[in-house]
């Protein structure tokens, strides 16, 4: 691979227009071979970006001393940051945001070119769908043959560890790229959020298939986005860098969102019942194991069986086999792929020995993830008992403390609210908001500690066949609060306390 220089990344700023000027230290033809924003992950020869409102100088003298040949900054820090860096060749951005992701792709000698890459981004269903088309990509190509950048992990063919944000930073978005590149991966798939697509954090990324799940009412607020407009806006951005795009039929503003992705140069389409789509599915089949239907796909048909509820599990697993049969993947991997997916905190089951409990985990966490998935269940255990442990977060989606207990009290038979990543705020406060979203009289009660709270769910849940639900964490084993991350039990975790304790008292 041909080396890269700072005059090679010079160039490229210089060409998208957001080079302002270049801080030349006797020679601009330096070796770059990676980009950081972060001094303590540097690397030999990496480009330091220096981003941040709490970006202090000494954050680049410590890149510096890691080996770091040279440092991107903004206007308004050049000056101050020349003076700490005295003889170390700089690029200024006049708009760093951007400079940082066209760097970074250039530093990385663009992987995206060599590397089939699947983005996906909707409200809710990216990690599900994400783990379905891993696991149909794995069933086609071997075990660890798919990439994958999401919400829950980061799997590039050399890193293998949890993840810290839904879409990385430009920097380590391109360096997971290069790996998986490097390790002969045979595609990655990466969940693309709203906030990567409106602060550039995937720009310039070259996506064979870009996969527009759905749009709801989320994340509007003084920290995400200003309203639905921009949230919406921010999302549909994902066809301005796609081969081609992959549209949800059944989505709302389905219009809208086939309008945008008429920019990419082929656009398919999926649906339930649709026989018009590229990927359609009828024969649905509910159970309290999962759902089945028959997938039609460009000329074949197979009956697939999902270990998931819902009719959302069907659209998300349709959007994975189109987007699977778009990398070369047969029918048989893609029902097989499908048959055999798991997601760590999505949709888990735990079920009692004598079947009279079962636990549910989910990462479900605004409204739209809600209804889908407590009519689902609603829809599949008839009869049993239906309770809800669930909170709202602290300091932004205000939006979801009422509108998660008006959709609770539709379907669920008991409501135990919870914290959940109170940030800042009293969770206690954040609860009695939610309770007075809640209809008059109808039964739930508030216990602050999550632990706790599954405890009364499954304590509630005896003497009659019922189905808890512990929604919004899902694998998490942390609470944000305004002590910072604060280590607990995961929602898994408890669910198999929860269940293990019914069959210690029903089988002794």
């Amino acid at each position: 691979m041909k080396t890269i220089t700072l005059t090679d990344i010079a160039r490229a700023l210089e060409a998208s227009g957001t080079l302002a000027s270049s801080i030349p230290a006797g020679n601009d033809a330096v070796p770059v071979t990676g980009a950081s924003c972060d001094s303590r992950s540097v690397r030999p020869g990496d480009l330091f970006v220096c981003k941040g409102a709490a970006f202090r100088p000494a954050f680049l003298e410590s890149a510096l001393a890691a080996g770091a040949t040279a440092y991107l900054c903004d206007t308004a820090h050049a000056d101050e940051l020349a003076a700490h860096a005295q003889g170390v060749p700089a690029l200024v951005a006049s708009d760093l945001r951007r400079a940082m992701a066209i760097a970074s792709a250039e530093a990385f000698g663009h992987p995206d070119r060599d590397l089939p890459t699947v983005g996906i981004t909707g409200t809710k269903g990216k990690t599900t769908t994400a783990y379905m088309l891993r696991s149909i990509v794995d069933a086609a190509r071997g075990e660890k043959s798919c990439g994958m950048i999401g919400t829950v992990e980061t799997f590039d063919g050399r890193a293998d560890e949890p993840s810290r944000n839904t879409t990385p930073e430009a920097p380590d978005l391109w360096r997971h790229l290069a790996n998986a590149r490097e390790a002969g991966l045979a595609a990655l798939v990466m969940e693309v959020s709203s906030q990567a697509l409106k602060y550039d954090r995937t720009y310039g990324v070259g996506l064979d298939v870009a996969c527009f799940l759905n749009i709801g009412l989320d994340h509007i607020s003084p920290v995400e986005h200003a309203d639905f407009e921009d949230y919406f806006t921010s999302k549909l951005k994902i066809f301005s860098q796609c081969e081609t795009a992959v549209v949800n039929l059944d989505s709302d503003h389905a219009g809208r969102v086939l309008e945008a992705a008429s920019r990419a140069p082929r656009t398919l389409t999926f649906g339930i019942d649709r026989p018009e789509a590229d990927a359609w599915a009828d024969g649905i089949a509910h159970s309290e194991e999962g759902v089945a239907f028959t997938l039609h796909l460009v000329g074949w048909e197979r009956r697939v069986q999902l270990p998931f509820p819902g009719n959302f599990s069907v659209s998300n697993a349709l959007a994975a086999a189109l987007s699977a049969h778009l990398l070369g993947v047969g029918p048989d991997a893609i029902a097989e792929g499908l048959a055999q997916t798991r997601v760590p905190g999505r949709m888990e089951f735990y079920r009692s020995a004598d079947r009279q409990l079962t636990a549910i985990v989910d990462y479900a966490h605004n409204k739209l993830a809600f209804e889908s998935l407590l009519s689902a269940v609603a829809g599949t255990f008839t009869g049993a008992r239906v309770i809800a442990v669930f909170g709202a977060v602290g300091g932004k989606a205000r939006e979801r403390r009422h509108e998660l207990p008006e959709v609770a009290a539709r379907y669920a038979d008991y409501v135990v609210l919870t914290a959940d990543d109170p940030w800042t705020e009293d969770p206690l406060d954040i609860c009695h908001e939610m309770e007075r979203s809640l209809p008059e009289g109808y039964p739930h009660e508030i216990v602050i500690d999550r632990e706790a709270a599954a405890a009364r769910a499954f304590e509630l849940a005896e003497g009659e066949k019922s189905v808890v639900l512990l929604l919004a964490k899902g694998h998490e084993a942390y609470q944000l609060t305004r002590d910072g991350f604060v280590p607990c039990t995961s929602d898994c975790e408890l669910a198999r306390r929860g269940v293990a304790a019914h069959d210690r008292r029903h089988l002794a």
